[in-house]
């Protein structure tokens, strides 16, 4: 009696999600302006430079494994 009474609420459950779901739309699309190269749009990651911030987690990442290797082996 308990697994149909727990089947039948799962099911409601299921359909009520599936109802309410309807009135789920996505938003328009941007303008695409002029589309062309040297229109004068951002590119798509919004023109933030990356330059500084690879090199500073390159040494980070550089740094986290030599301290693992010296771990390594000092535990040997």
């Amino acid at each position: 009696m308990k697994k149909i009474i727990r089947s039948i609420i799962v099911l409601a459950f299921v359909f009520a999600i599936s109802l309410s779901m309807n009135n789920v739309f996505a938003d328009v699309p941007p303008d695409p302006g002029s589309g062309g190269p040297g229109g004068g749009d951002l590119p798509v990651g919004g023109g933030a430079p990356i330059g500084g911030g690879l090199i500073i987690m390159l040494a980070l990442g550089g740094i986290y494994g030599g301290k693992k290797v010296y771990d390594a082996k000092k535990k040997l």
